[in-house]
């Protein structure tokens, strides 16, 4: 594939009006922004392209207003946390198109910033609509995405503006897509993912793909009871997708036909309820009591993935292996979280993990800085994973 130009290859930029896609759909709490995250991610490209003169123009959508105005979901609400972030006056257009954004725009000096209305109070912006794209394009000479985690749909702003002008990746979505080329693009072998949570139902298209690209695939969390009940072992009061045995047992035939080693729990620490310092006992992962339910893997599976992540030269994270949010199912996750943070410390292991709860996990273990990279994209994180073209992506590529 070929590579995508980034703000290297953006080199005469002072005076030029720069369309920067940012992601700035952040929490929210009593009118004020409760997380930073998402801000903190994307001001480097902001800055930078400030600092080289140029007149920086963010868009960005708040919520699902479904294409008309919204007063709660106004990124006006978010002027105060992105000022304070960059530690720069932010300028602000009570729309993304026509007159109010044209004189908003025409104001701007020279490293001005200026952050334009949600762009999803149009219905253009999610269909794509090529009128409302050039009516965004109008106030840009040059399109810059730093969105990932918007990458995933083929918005006006995500991927229209690219067939505009001159169209370049931003640091932070540059710092995924090569964390993203490491992990499973072009990575170094062994390759090892993770795959933890709920159910199978909502991850049947990455567990499908995984096994076609990985050396060994955990699979962890309430997803591998499905996997273990699919083989006839009686799992108890667990949660089970009994339902989808059928697939279980085909992602596990494809991946003995494709060499891919499937790693399922050998012991499970069961109890009756499900709550923090619930009575709890780890037991063989085939004497699971009838009453019971399994909330997290047990200490001989927790060695066994640490041994995997120790063999390994590459590992993809996503979900957790128990229930980690309550106490002590938390075990198992923190122990390979922290095996993983301490193999990528020693230069031993590329670690890439993404989606909500594996960020929260990772967070709670206390190893988040320590991985190789960590995406907060979510939905886009794991259409990467499941083998789907991200058009916000592809249109980067493709430019000549």
């Amino acid at each position: 594939m070929a590579a995508f130009k980034t703000l290297d290859d953006l080199t005469q930029v002072s005076g030029k009006r720069v369309l920067v896609r940012v992601d700035l759909n952040v929490p929210v709490t009593d009118g004020k922004v409760s997380d930073t995250t998402r801000i903190e991610r994307v001001a480097p490209t902001i800055l930078e392209l400030s600092g080289k003169g140029a007149k920086v123009i963010l868009l960005a959508h708040f919520g699902r207003p479904k294409g008309a105005p919204v007063a709660d979901m106004s990124l006006g609400l978010i002027v105060p946390a992105v000022e304070a972030v960059l530690d720069r006056p932010v300028a602000f257009a009570s729309d993304c198109i026509g007159a109010d954004a044209a004189t908003a725009v025409s104001a701007m000096k020279d490293g001005d910033i200026l952050l334009l209305e949600n762009t999803r109070f149009h219905k253009g912006e999610e269909k794509n609509d090529e009128a409302f794209t050039a009516a965004l394009a109008a106030n840009g000479d040059v399109f810059v995405n730093d969105a990932f985690s918007a990458a995933h749909r083929a918005h006006s702003s995500t991927e229209g503006l690219a067939h505009h002008m001159p169209a370049y990746a931003g640091r932070t979505m540059q710092a995924e897509l090569e964390a993203l080329e490491k992990g499973l693009g072009n990575p170094v072998r062994p390759v090892v993912a993770i795959v933890g949570g709920a159910k199978v139902s909502t991850k049947i298209d990455l567990l499908s793909n995984l096994v076609k690209k990985v050396d060994a695939l955990v699979i962890g969390g309430g997803m591998a009871n499905t996997f273990i009940a699919a083989r006839g072992t009686n799992v108890g009061k667990s949660l089970c997708e009994h339902d989808l045995a059928d697939t279980a047992k085909q992602i596990m035939i494809d991946a003995a036909s494709a060499k891919c080693a499937i790693v399922l729990p050998v012991d499970g620490v069961v109890a009756r309820e499900f709550k923090a310092g619930a009575a709890n006992e780890t037991v063989d992962i085939n004497a699971i009591p009838a009453d019971a339910m399994v909330l997290d893997v047990g200490p001989k599976s927790v060695a066994a993935v640490n041994e995997w992540i120790s063999k390994a030269n590459t590992l993809v994270w996503n979900g957790p292996l128990g229930a980690f949010e309550i106490e002590p199912f938390d075990t198992a996750t923190v122990s390979a979280a922290r095996h993983a943070a301490e193999e990528t410390r020693a230069g031993r292991l590329t670690s890439v993990a993404g989606g909500g709860d594996t960020v929260s996990a990772l967070n709670h273990a206390g190893v988040a800085d320590d991985f190789t990279y960590v995406s907060t994209a979510g939905g886009a994180f794991l259409e990467w994973m499941e083998g789907k073209v991200l058009p916000g992506v592809a249109v980067l590529y493709a430019q000549k």
